[in-house]
């Protein structure tokens, strides 16, 4: 969606002039200290499409230095078809402020989806356009976090009726099975195993739902790395002992705020899933297991003066065949499944889990490639020393 403004605020067309000079020049030192404190990426492009400057929150949007930006043009980042180009273009032929929504930022050194960009053109230099980025993943991750959370919520109130009015029948049930089998003749003894296997079955179901009841989780800083290598070896030694895994982690990145335990089954779940979808679809592959420090949002922990900011990066990753494109919005509702014995549980649980924490849990998929990304916290312990 494209939004064109053809009379730039007073206040935009002040920064615009501050910002540009003629193409031999670069951004007056106020200037550029102003836009190294916005928080979003600011790019100015000359003539030739070459990045003239770029500020501090470029770096991380980039994953490159200030200065390697500078070394680049928009064609080392982005094929020649790509419509920033065309915006790029339109502002520089229409003087106008233009706005694309939901651009997909896809090349050799970037991929980025859900970009907002603002091109303007710079008021004393018309070749030079003042792009502006806004990344707006992380607030709709809150917003899908904040629906599962809902969802699991409604699962809560689901596994405390069933555990009150299904349990207890069925411990009657499975008790009435048992006294069956030492007393009819062995045709029916078949019946009556049939009978207590099912019970204990139905009750292992109630069981899983009661693990997403609202109960508090007891947290400390946990070593995330640690957690993954016990997960890797429990994987290997069973359900992936045929499947190769690549780690590749962040040695500097600080405890995770967290219960190591249910880091554990979250983890182990997510390998699970990434070894199944390998062994449907080649029966070979890759599981790789990432950490990365990232610069996320903030949240404030209900009941407390504390606030939780999400720097800290896990992403299992497999080489399966992908998911689907049709199920990719419902994979956090509870029962749904694409296996023939699954419960269409794990997921549900994970997000529950996680948004537990005070984190985020992400998927994204294309095919040969699904990633599973989880945003974990440390806490802070007073916002206003930070």
């Amino acid at each position: 969606m494209r939004t064109t403004t053809f009379k730039a605020s007073s206040t935009v067309a002040v920064a615009h002039r501050a910002a540009s000079r003629p193409a031999t020049a670069t951004l007056a030192p106020d200037a550029a200290a102003i836009l190294d404190c916005l928080p979003v990426p600011v790019l100015m492009l000359d003539g030739s499409d070459s990045i003239r400057y770029a500020n501090s929150a470029a770096e991380p949007f980039f994953g490159m230095s200030k200065s390697q930006l500078r070394l680049l043009g928009m064609a080392d980042l982005l094929p020649g078809d790509h419509p920033l180009f065309q915006l790029i273009e339109q502002v520089r032929s229409t003087g106008a402020t233009i706005v694309e929504h939901e651009l997909t930022l896809e090349g050799p050194r970037l991929s980025r989806a859900g970009i907002t960009v603002q091109g303007a053109p710079a008021s004393d230099s018309p070749e030079f356009v003042l792009l502006t980025l806004h990344d707006s993943s992380a607030a709709r991750a809150l917003d899908r976090q904040m629906t599962f959370r809902n969802a699991a919520r409604s699962v809560s109130g689901m596994a405390a009726i069933l555990a009150h009015e299904v349990k207890n029948p069925l411990s009657g049930i499975r008790g009435a099975a048992q006294l069956l089998e030492s007393t009819v003749v062995e045709n029916d003894r078949e019946l009556a195993v049939l009978i207590r296997e099912e019970a204990d079955r139905i009750r292992a179901l109630v069981e899983r739902m009661e693990m997403f009841s609202e109960k508090p989780i007891e947290r400390r800083p946990v070593n995330i790395h640690r957690v993954l290598e016990h997960v890797r070896l429990l994987a290997q030694r069973g359900f992936a002992a045929h499947i190769r895994f690549i780690e590749n982690y962040d040695p500097s990145l600080p405890p995770v705020w967290g219960n190591r335990d249910q880091l554990v089954q979250v983890l182990l779940n997510l390998v699970k899933n990434a070894a199944e979808a390998i062994t449907a679809d080649t029966g070979s592959g890759e599981i790789t297991l990432c950490t990365a420090y990232r610069h996320s949002v903030r949240l404030a922990v209900p009941g407390s003066d504390q606030r939780m900011h999400l720097p800290l990066m896990v992403t299992v990753r497999d080489s399966g065949p992908g998911i689907s494109e049709s199920i990719r919005p419902h994979l956090f509702e509870p029962f749904l499944t694409t296996k023939v014995t699954g419960t269409g549980l794990g997921l549900a649980l994970a997000a529950k889990i996680i948004g537990d924490h005070g984190g985020l849990i992400e998927i994204e998929s294309r095919p040969g490639r699904t990633d599973v990304l989880l945003h974990l916290p440390v806490l802070v312990e007073d916002e206003g020393e930070q």
